[in-house]
């Protein structure tokens, strides 16, 4: 059986010409994905954080590094809220 979220993620980056995403970026973004929604109480800030690490990551030949920057910036400017 073929994972859903591993078919259609490699047939994304496939169909937009980018190599597949590593197992080391899939889990930074949705770190960084989870970081976003828990640092603002909105988790709309999810898709919106990890478009622009998308956008950082395609300006560099290091997606993880970038991906990784941008979840440490998130931790600063956006620590988890107590609950």
């Amino acid at each position: 059986m073929t994972d859903p979220r591993a078919k259609l993620i490699d047939r994304l980056a496939a169909h937009i010409g980018t190599a597949p995403l590593t197992s080391q970026e899939i889990e930074t973004l949705l770190e960084l994905a989870g970081a976003a929604a828990h640092g603002t109480g909105d988790r709309t800030s999810a898709p919106l954080a990890s478009f622009l690490a998308g956008i950082a990551a395609a300006k560099t030949d290091d997606r993880a590094r970038a991906v990784s920057e941008i979840l440490k910036h998130i931790a600063a400017i956006a620590p988890p809220r107590e609950t």
